[in-house]
């Protein structure tokens, strides 16, 4: 592998369309409210790129220096622990990305900010810096929480709650409590991509003492969990179309639905943990056609 087939790798792009499902559905939302701004959707995509990929390399980084990353592991193999990018490169990198999220969240920020008021302002400026620490404190550094079971509440807030209602509101300079109701929907299907990430390196986990969620309840927990989690989502999302309803096309978000199902179908008949990696794309590519087609349906 070369130093930038490594980097590309250490990216693990294939994670970039999940993080961009809510800043998606909060534009379209506020699409549909008639305040839609191109330049907070523009700055909210690369400032959330950024975060992404900040968090990425950041796990590559921390779960190697904690062994967690092992011979045990079912994944795809990591950049550092594989030895394709040393330890002080990857340093630097999540430098550079933290700087550059800081950034881009502080001009996104400074776009949206000409009809808040100050201490709004302060609010999203703290939620940014929250968002760059959640992203580099998930592995690293002493009691990183995504080892001691808070990697599932993170995501719902930052993918979900933050990530949907936080660019509804950056858009519109307003929320209502229904709009709680998708951001819910995207934390909650957010979470059970990470809840099947853990599934899949339970043993791993166990043995390096990564205690996440799943490690914690045990995999027949982590099923019933799993479902709750993909059935709270689509409920969440039935709620708050009939309580805004005005066209069936605003049902349009049930043409995921048939992947989710499946997706936990097969969480929960199946015993090799080889098969859940592959049922992260398709709950990571369900959730982005769940969020573009809930957003188009109100639209139209």
């Amino acid at each position: 592998m070369s130093n930038i087939e490594a980097w590309f790798h250490a990216f693990r792009l294939r994670t970039l369309p999940l993080s961009l499902s809510s800043v998606i559905l909060g534009s379209l939302l506020a699409l549909h409210k008639g305040m839609f701004n191109a330049y907070i959707l523009l700055w909210a995509v690369i400032t959330t790129l950024f975060l992404q990929v900040l968090s990425n390399l950041a796990n590559d980084y921390g779960d190697a220096v904690s062994g967690v990353d092992n011979d045990q592991r079912s994944g795809p193999a990591r950049a550092v622990s594989s030895g394709a990018i040393s330890r002080t490169a990857m340093r630097n990198a999540i430098i550079i990305c933290a700087v550059l999220a800081f950034v881009s969240g502080s001009w996104l920020l400074l776009i949206a900010s000409r009809q808040m008021e100050s201490t709004v302002i302060l609010v999203f400026f703290i939620l940014g810096l929250l968002a760059i620490g959640a992203a580099i404190k998930y592995t690293i550094g002493k009691n990183p929480y995504g080892y001691q079971g808070f990697g599932d509440l993170a995501v719902f807030l930052f993918f979900g709650i933050t990530g949907v209602a936080g660019t509804y509101y950056l858009h519109t300079s307003t929320i209502a409590w229904p709009e709680l109701l998708p951001a819910a929907a995207l934390g909650l299907l957010a979470t059970g991509v990470l809840n099947l990430n853990n599934m899949r390196d339970i043993e791993s986990d166990s043995i390096s003492g990564k205690r996440s969620l799943v490690v914690m309840m045990g995999i027949e927990n982590a099923r019933i969990y799993h479902t709750i989690l993909i059935s709270g989502a689509l409920l969440a999302a039935v709620a708050y179309t009939l309580i805004n309803y005005q066209s069936p096309y605003q049902f349009l978000f049930l043409v995921a639905s048939p992947i989710l199902i499946q997706n936990m179908w097969v969480v929960n008949t199946t015993s090799r943990s080889s098969e859940l990696d592959g049922e992260l794309k398709k709950l990571a590519f369900g959730t982005l056609i769940f969020s573009i087609t809930m957003g188009l349906g109100l639209i139209y």
